[in-house]
């Protein structure tokens, strides 16, 4: 005789044996079970005050039977057949002790996971009297999934229903879908996690977790709930509490939900727990992050850096099996197990880590000649720099006004390589401007390790203009937040910075507008618009010149080769006067081009 499983703690061996006896009752193919089963079944029920479940197969023989608690029973490992085009086989009738028959959101979440024949409950009415409720899938077309709902039918008319008709019509139906139209692929739907410790910054919990939000939405998930525990410190474990993850698991059902995504990096045991307590799939935040970056690479240099990010994230959290994979040798030193698949695939991720790594040097090598050639050619470089959705590709777009236009999208890491374009200022100097890929909050450290030969733009950059979006309600923080990763990178120190506080046309609140334009280094503007634009380019014009020395040269006539490259690589030449014993010249130039021309200095002013 098969066994009881679920919630058995507790039950007597009497009750036990006499749910061992649903095992022998049969039901007729054509009812959805017999008026024995039901007694039984609500009789158990009433005295245990828990929740009686069983499976019914279509033959009509009872493969399983389970017990929970006064609100739900734990569904079984159910090893069937389901498809988004068939039903599983199954169909589960279980008790509501509690005297409600109505069908909850966590059993028709059950019953579209599971892709159930139907869902049955049964329960007795205040005077007594059996009452029952069904569900069956009705449609899935276009992905998706309709529920036919009978709540609180007499117990008569349940086992009137002819259920091999009913599973008929609707197979013949799902089939009729399949052939004639095109599934769409379903978004995974997500459940947001996060652990409030009682910081005391003006980063809460509730705009981490809204920000967590757009992380998901631009990952392409759909997002149905977020949890939230107060708790000093993450559980070693599990991260948030054991009961808080028993409300997640509830909500799992309930929502028919893909994965569970965490607002902070976990351990790989923390990881492993969690996916074990909760079944489905688990990303931190580090993950999802990789993946939206996974998505939007486009270069050969990009797709490398996000690889080694991926490799160096999924190192320690690889999992084999151990000893059964072993691979074996002969001869003396390889008797016992030898190299695991575990090792073998840990060796593996490790030579690819330091495959991508030499070929990002090579990578590092290229942009250092290409950063030497500009520095001997005197073009100055210009970096945008700011937290992500900040606006910096509208604003590089709307300067260049160029043919070729950079991707722009009002998401998170629209942008991840980074483009250079040439920009001529009012004074006719050309320089370049150079959009970086953005910031946010808790940026993944391998992505700043990956990506640090792209960073590297900006320490060698000559300005930076730190993209703001002023109309951010947390636009402080989102400061703070690129400042650190700056400083981190050793490009806040000694660097001139220009804050541009961007989407001016979005912030109503024109006294706060009004602090920030009397900051020092500061312009207000708005690159959809164009507004605040003049001010801004006059702004970097100032900037640069203070990168250079004004000198007056005078140099022979027989040197015309300097006269060249002084015109060629000077920032700006102010004054040209021909003498007899050579040409004068008043120009702003930089270090470079001043230790070949300091021989011709005659007055620096």
């Amino acid at each position: 005789m098969s066994k009881v499983t679920g919630n058995v703690k507790g039950i007597k061996n009497i009750i036990l044996a006499e749910l061992e006896q649903l095992y022998d009752m049969t039901t007729p193919a054509t009812q959805v079970l017999t008026e024995d089963m039901a007694m039984l079944m609500l009789d158990i029920s009433a005295r245990c005050e828990r929740e009686v479940a069983v499976y019914i197969n279509r033959r009509g023989i009872v493969s399983d039977v389970l017990i929970g608690d006064a609100d739900t029973v734990k569904l079984s490992s159910v090893n069937s057949r389901r498809s988004e085009h068939k039903l599983c086989g199954l169909r589960c009738i279980h008790t509501h002790p509690r005297g409600d028959s109505r069908l909850s959101d966590l059993d028709i979440s059950a019953l579209r996971r599971m892709r159930y024949d139907c869902m049955v409950s049964l329960s007795r009415d205040t005077e007594g009297a059996v009452q029952g409720s069904i569900a069956c899938i009705n449609d899935s077309s276009a992905g998706n999934q309709e529920i036919a709902l009978k709540n609180e039918m007499t117990l008569e008319d349940l086992l009137n229903i002819n259920i091999s008709k009913l599973i008929e019509s609707i197979e013949k139906q799902l089939s009729h879908i399949e052939n004639g139209y095109d599934l769409q692929k379903k978004a995974e739907k997500a459940i947001l996690i996060a652990l409030d410790q009682g910081n005391k910054t003006d980063w809460s919990v509730e705009n981490s977790l809204e920000e967590l939000k757009q992380l998901a939405d631009t990952a392409g998930a759909e997002v149905v709930c977020k949890v939230c525990q107060k708790k000093e410190r993450p559980d070693a474990a599990l991260y948030v509490g054991r009961g808080k993850l028993d409300e997640v698991r509830n909500l799992i059902q309930q929502y028919d939900v893909d994965m569970v995504v965490f607002d902070d990096e976990l351990s790989p045991a923390q990881q492993r727990n969690v996916e074990n307590f909760l079944g489905i799939k688990v990303l931190d935040r580090t993950a999802l992050i990789l993946d939206i970056f996974a998505q939007r690479a486009r270069t050969h240099e990009g797709k490398l850096q996000v690889s080694l990010a991926q490799m160096q994230y999924n190192l320690p959290r690889i999992m084999g099996q151990g000893l059964v994979l072993s691979r074996l040798g002969g001869g003396i030193g390889t008797r016992g197990p030898g190299e695991t698949k575990l090792e073998t695939d840990r060796r593996y991720l490790r030579d690819r880590i330091n495959d991508i790594k030499k070929e990002l040097e090579q990578v590092k090598k290229v942009r250092q000649i290409h950063r030497r050639q500009r520095e001997s050619s005197g073009i100055l470089q210009v970096s945008l720099v700011g937290y992500t959705n900040a606006g910096k590709s509208t604003l590089l777009n709307t300067l260049t006004q160029t043919a070729s236009q950079v991707y722009v999208a009002n998401q998170l890491f629209a942008t991840l390589d980074p483009t250079t374009r040439a920009f001529k200022m009012p004074n006719q100097q050309d320089i370049l401007l150079t959009d970086t890929v953005g910031f946010i909050q808790k940026l993944p450290h391998q992505l700043v390790a990956a990506f640090r030969a792209t960073l590297e733009e900006v320490v060698w950059a000559d300005l930076l203009l730190h993209v703001v979006d002023v109309s951010h309600p947390l636009y402080k923080e989102q400061v703070r937040s690129v400042n650190s990763v700056l400083s981190d990178l050793g490009a806040w120190e000694n660097k001139k910075i220009i804050t541009v506080y961007n989407k001016l046309d979005l912030q109503e609140d024109k006294e706060l507008l009004s602090e920030l334009a009397k900051e020092a280094d500061t312009v207000l503007v708005s690159a959809k618009t164009g507004e605040g634009f003049a001010q801004l380019s006059d702004l970097i014009e100032r900037k640069l010149q203070m990168l250079h020395r004004q000198v007056v040269l005078l140099v022979p006539y027989d040197k015309a080769a300097i006269l060249g490259q002084i015109h060629d690589e000077a920032a700006a030449v102010l004054e040209v006067e021909y003498l007899p014993e050579g040409t004068k010249i008043i120009a702003r130039v930089s270090e470079n081009l001043y230790v070949k021309v300091i021989q011709y200095i005659v007055n620096q002013e």
